[in-house]
């Protein structure tokens, strides 16, 4: 690339070279043939003609016969035909004729009055060569050869400075695989945008080992919580094989069916989980929050433990089957852990639907509040797996939530319990006249 513009800058210097040099020949020939003319209308010439070798001048009649001219042309007839029609002077370039072959010589034509008649004085001198000169030109271009290589070395020293930082950034990531997720790549102390790209760099990687641990805590926890009741139906069945004739067949399939419940349970929300997580339903339909809870209690063993504060109107756009799962969850969480009584009320608040559920337990430590929503977090024995779940409720509803861009938290209830607060985002308001065209349609 530095080869190629330097040859651009040569091309174009030289060519500036030449048109100069062209316009000061031009200029000097003009004025050496205007000299003439001058003389000529004054009746008299001085020899000679020209001044230099290198020119020659040509004084002709109005009859088109040369009368005076400089010595190397003697005898021969005008060096051009063209007149200078329209203006006092003409210049063209002309080749050959009285000029030696393949030579092309610079010719003004200038108009001359004598005797009430117009002359021609003609004076010419060797056109300016494309190169002006040899040595100029070997000089021009030897130049541009040292401009080019210079521009080049300093062009890659800058390169391989600029890119250095890029390159350990490179080579660090080359290292860098799903066991040494904590390494980070070097971050130039340069305030310039390979800093800003070393930095966003270790951010991705620090995301990337969080969610990597997290998957690693996920699968352990996952495996753990399938190891149990299979080991447990692993072991009634054993003992029934040893034992056949102590074995209760009724009993033994009651523990098995129960165990195979609870691996059934884990395993769909583990399903339901990742679905939430890869690829989030956007098939959302406009819902009436207050009756979605309504629904979802008057489902439960027992509804008339649950009392229902409902306020009227309080529509979302979601996905049905997952806010009531969500809602779900959060009844079975409040039941498990509520000593006798659990509200749920539905409210719009400040631009946003809620449900709340409050439950007379232990409530929630608030060190703890933020921990319960972990996959198979269990804080304490009376959050342990014989009091039912899977451990996995409480994560899918806040999963749930975060899919349609609301909230799920934790506090503590008036009566000192827990209190999960879902947080949606409410349905804008339809208009009347679009509603009356859908229901007539």
């Amino acid at each position: 690339m530095a080869l190629l513009l330097c040859s651009l800058v040569a091309v174009m210097l030289m060519f500036s070279i030449n048109r100069f040099v062209t316009n000061s020949l031009v200029d000097e020939v003009t004025a050496a043939g205007g000299r003439v003319a001058v003389q000529l209308e004054r009746n008299r010439l001085d020899y000679p003609l020209a001044q230099r070798k290198s020119r020659n001048l040509q004084v002709v009649d109005s009859q088109g016969r040369v009368v005076a001219s400089t010595p190397s042309l003697y005898g021969k007839p005008p060096m051009a035909t063209f007149t200078p029609d329209g203006t006092n002077v003409t210049t063209s370039v002309v080749c050959g004729g009285v000029f030696p072959l393949g030579e092309c010589d610079l010719v003004v034509a200038q108009w001359a009055h004598r005797g009430g008649v117009r002359w021609i004085v003609y004076s010419a001198s060797p056109a300016v060569p494309p190169l002006v000169d040899a040595r100029l030109a070997t000089a021009v271009i030897g130049g541009m050869a040292v401009l080019a290589g210079v521009i080049t070395y300093i062009g890659h020293r800058i390169v391989t400075v600029a890119l250095r930082p890029v390159n350990a950034v490179r080579a660090e990531l080359d290292e860098i695989n799903a066991s040494s997720l904590d390494r980070r790549v070097p971050v130039s102390p340069a305030d310039d945008e390979i800093h800003e790209l070393a930095d966003s760099v270790n951010r991705t990687l620090a995301r990337l080992e969080g969610a990597m641990e997290r998957q690693r805590q996920f699968t352990a926890d996952a495996s753990h919580e399938l190891r149990t009741p299979l080991a447990g139906l692993r072991a009634q069945l054993e003992e029934a094989q040893l034992h056949p004739g102590e074995t209760d067949l009724s009993t033994l399939l009651a523990h098995s069916l129960s165990d195979l419940d609870r691996l059934q349970l884990i395993i769909t929300d583990l399903l339901l989980l990742a679905k939430l997580e890869c690829s989030p339903s956007r098939l959302r339909e406009r819902i009436d929050l207050a009756t979605l809870v309504r629904a979802e209690v008057s489902r439960r063993a027992d509804p008339r433990k649950v009392r229902l504060v409902l306020a009227s109107e309080v529509p979302i756009d979601a996905v049905h089957g997952q806010i009531g799962r969500a809602v779900t969850n959060l009844l079975d969480n409040a039941e498990r852990h509520a000593r006798e009584s659990v509200v749920v009320e539905v409210r719009a608040n400040d631009g946003a639907a809620e449900v709340i559920v409050d439950d007379d337990g232990e409530g929630v430590a608030e060190a703890d509040r933020e921990r319960i929503f972990e996959r198979f977090a269990r804080l304490d024995a009376a959050r342990s797996r014989d009091r039912g779940g899977t451990g996995l409720g409480l994560a899918i509803a806040r999963r749930i939530a975060q899919a349609h861009d609301g909230t799920l938290q934790v506090g503590t209830a008036p009566s000192g319990g827990a209190r999960f607060v879902l947080r949606l985002p409410m349905a804008p308001p339809v208009d009347d006249g679009a509603e009356r065209v859908r229901t007539s349609s």
